[in-house]
């Protein structure tokens, strides 16, 4: 399994966690598909929306399939 911090790159957390879409467009993280996530990091991104990034991951790691 694939741990996810805040380090990794939102591109690569999609394509560990793809279920992972609807709950970054629910945190106002929209633009899944654009530049920026292709070299932005989860605490980057978490940082210029406002998210806790902690909490994220815990989120985000629940949905880690094995």
């Amino acid at each position: 399994m694939s741990q996810i911090t805040k380090d990794t790159i939102i591109a690569d957390i999609l394509k560990i966690a793809p279920d992972a879409v609807p709950l970054f467009r629910s945190m106002g993280m929209n633009c899944l598909g654009c530049a920026m996530a292709s070299g932005e990091t989860l605490g980057q991104a978490c940082a210029a929306h406002g998210v806790d990034v902690e909490d994220l991951l815990v989120k985000v790691n629940g949905l880690v399939k094995e």
